[in-house]
């Protein structure tokens, strides 16, 4: 059993920046990767981006490209997720996942976190 417990959420202005840490406990098996997804209110959980066990592969929705950076330390069991250039249709709760396929769907993820609300003001 993985439990996930995400922070570093909160209220940004329209270009800041925020981090975003997702620690595990119960020691994620090797091979799990790790994604982001978010919940905008009346939306659906969309997915942000993923990273494979090694840290070498990563990837990312289009709508968060070339500003959100996922990372993750596997010696402190903890994934992170840097959001910068963030704009007012970012506002969503962020919640990471834990699961066996780096390509996988949402449905294809395993273990989920509480989620951290992130608002950003334009």
């Amino acid at each position: 059993q993985v439990q996930l417990l995400e922070s570093g959420g909160g209220l940004v202005q329209a270009g800041g920046s925020l981090r975003l840490s997702c620690a595990a406990s119960g020691r994620p098996s090797s091979g799990t990767a790790m994604g982001w997804f978010r919940q905008a209110p009346g939306k659906e959980r969309e997915f942000v981006g993923a990273i494979s066990w090694s840290g070498v592969l990563t990837r990312y929705a289009d709508s968060v490209k070339g500003r959100f950076t996922i990372s993750r330390d596997n010696a402190k069991n903890t994934v992170y997720l840097q959001m910068n250039s963030l704009k007012p249709e970012d506002t969503a709760v962020y919640y990471c996942a834990a699961g066996r396929n780096y390509w996988g769907t949402r449905d294809e993820y395993d273990y989920w976190g509480q989620g951290t609300q992130v608002t950003v003001s334009s």
